[in-house]
């Protein structure tokens, strides 16, 4: 094959980031729901001829590290490449066909020219409901993933361009915000064909030969540049270990141990020693496990490395079949960035070993999920979904971010007032929470608190949060940031404090829901914190002058002078 041009090469990768930006800005502008439109949980990307990912919009990295192992499992066990035809679009959300869980929903198209496949474009929305024992479908109490909605096994949404209406008709009626899916799938369906035909002209400008070559020329870049980062850390072995809370069905913490080997310019991260599958929704299967596994290693290694199937290569990942990271059927999967993101975190444990300046503390570690069933006066059913975040840890070159969303998940947050004038909740509370951000020369992110009151006659609360038992771990002496709580003051005063993980938790008008999240853990002694910092902190708000005595040793000025 004959050697592409760099520069030639480089606009071709540039045009097809292009062509998935297209696709994002897409389904940005005609979805429906919250969860899509303003939290922007969805992701494009673009795979080569063989379901390769090639390039990929700046959207949600768990969503497009997996993208391609999706797509590998439908052409190997369920529609092969030579059974799609041009204008058709498969659809799957089976988490035991490559999915993630039910709620996000993957859509594929084959781009033709000339009568020839020159690639595949591919979307991933997650839905605000796909039916299940919960409102949102994250359903606390499930024990196997059929408690959890309705399951679509890859299969043709679209058929050579005509519409299947009894498939789309048939999702409708297992959901429960119906319109919104609707909207939905359909801004799906409308960015793939945008996709296709950015594609389409960047094989036609260039030619479908020089195309092809030059997505195998930017896999092998993107596995050269992995393989010199990888190279760059010296050889050696290290373990790390993190606990999650629970599987919101038993009081049994959950194991994640991870061991990292790296020798020359490849690394192997071995996952044995992790807890069994659970009963609860929090399991994970391989193509999760490893999307977190790619996200650690690639935001740990490769800031300039362009994101693709290249970068996996130097990459081998040993999961032990029927444990809680390598889950079998029919386990429940709904709530599994629960253990997702510690999965992050504990590889981040490991390296920060390995390359001690380059990793941070822990960050909050958790997508704070949740879900309200509301039922309004006129009898309309709603789902209100929403997704929180919290602190960042401190690093080597400053504080963590406070409230900043993650780059697992990358989020954003739903504006309240938007959400109010949608939904029947009026928030009382929403700001940074003092003193969550974990102690240390350079101090963890805060966390957040999240506070609304329930305007409707009645409704249901589930949540998937996590950190109320195990706090987000600081480095090299820093402290632990804070841990989360979730709170339901009723109306007439009374208070209760919930679980982590829970569905069903009954609401009345009047009555005021309080989520509270997790600060990033520190980095450094707390007492080589620089005073000046300190007291900016303090006089911020952002540490009380209670936990800076308590956490820092610091002394007010007046005390000063008084103990001299």
């Amino acid at each position: 094959m004959t050697p592409i041009d760099p520069v030639r090469l480089e606009v071709i990768r540039n045009a097809l980031v292009a062509a998935s930006e297209e696709m994002s800005l897409t389904i940005w502008r005609t979805s429906r729901s919250t969860v899509v439109r303003e939290i922007l949980d969805f992701s494009t990307a673009v795979f080569d001829a063989e379901g390769r990912n090639i390039a990929q919009s700046a959207r949600i990295p768990v969503h497009l590290n997996s993208m391609s192992d999706c797509l590998k499992r439908i052409l190997e066990a369920h529609i092969p490449l030579e059974a799609w035809s041009e204008g058709d679009v498969i659809v799957t959300n089976d988490p035991y066909a490559g999915g993630q869980h039910l709620p996000d929903i993957q859509t594929f198209r084959p781009v033709f020219v000339d009568g020839k496949r020159v690639a595949i474009v591919g979307t991933l929305c997650h839905h605000v409901d796909v039916g299940g024992g919960a409102a949102g479908s994250y359903y606390a109490a499930a024990t196997e993933i059929f408690h959890e909605g309705i399951r679509i096994p890859p299969l043709r949404l679209v058929e050579k361009g005509t519409l299947n209406t009894g498939v789309f008709e048939m999702l409708l009626y297992n959901v429960r915000q119906a319109e919104e899916t609707r909207g939905d799938l359909n801004a799906q369906i409308a960015a793939l064909g945008i996709g296709a035909k950015a594609v389409a002209r960047i094989a036609r400008k260039y030619g479908s030969e020089t195309l092809s070559a030059a997505m195998s020329a930017i896999l092998d870049g993107s596995e050269r540049m992995m393989r010199a980062a990888i190279a760059a850390l010296p050889d050696g072995t290290a373990s790390f270990v993190e606990t999650v809370d629970d599987d919101g069905q038993s009081e049994e913490p959950i194991r994640l141990e991870v061991t990292i080997t790296k020798a020359g310019d490849s690394i192997t991260l071995d996952f044995a020693g992790s807890s069994p599958q659970v009963r609860g929704p929090v399991n994970n299967t391989p193509a999760m496990t490893c999307s977190a596994v790619y996200y650690a290693l690639l935001a740990a290694l490769g800031s300039d490395i362009p994101a693709n199937s290249g970068c996996y290569r130097p990459v081998s990942v040993v999961l032990p079949e029927g444990s809680v990271v390598n889950a079998q059927f029919p386990a429940p999967v709904a709530g599994r960035m629960v253990v997702n993101h510690r999965i992050a975190t504990a590889v981040f444990g490991a390296l920060a070993q390995i390359a001690p300046e380059r990793i941070p503390a822990a960050y909050y570690a958790i997508s704070y999920v949740y879900a309200v069933s509301l039922v309004r006066p006129n009898a309309k059913r709603q789902v209100y979904f929403d997704i929180e975040v919290g602190g960042w840890g401190g690093h080597a070159g400053g504080d963590g971010a406070s409230a900043l969303s993650c780059g697992l998940h990358n989020n954003t947050n739903a504006p309240i007032e938007m959400v109010e004038a949608k939904y029947p909740v009026v928030f009382t509370r929403y700001g940074l929470l003092p003193d969550s951000g974990g102690a240390g020369e350079n101090r963890g992110g805060l966390g957040l608190v999240r506070e609304f009151r329930l305007e409707a006659p009645e409704g249901s609360l589930s949540t998937n949060f996590e950190r109320f038992r195990f706090p987000p771990y600081g480095i090299k002496g820093g402290k632990p940031g804070s841990l989360s709580s979730t709170t339901v003051t009723r109306a007439d005063g009374s208070a209760v404090s919930l679980n982590s993980k829970v569905s069903g938790i009954p609401l009345q008008a009047g009555d005021t829901v309080t989520i509270k999240t997790s600060g990033g853990g520190g980095f450094g002694n707390p007492a080589d914190r620089d005073p000046a910092r300190l007291a900016e902190d303090i006089a911020e708000g952002l540490v009380t002058e209670e936990a800076a005595r308590t956490l820092y040793g610091y002394a007010s000025e007046a005390e000063k002078g008084e103990a001299a």
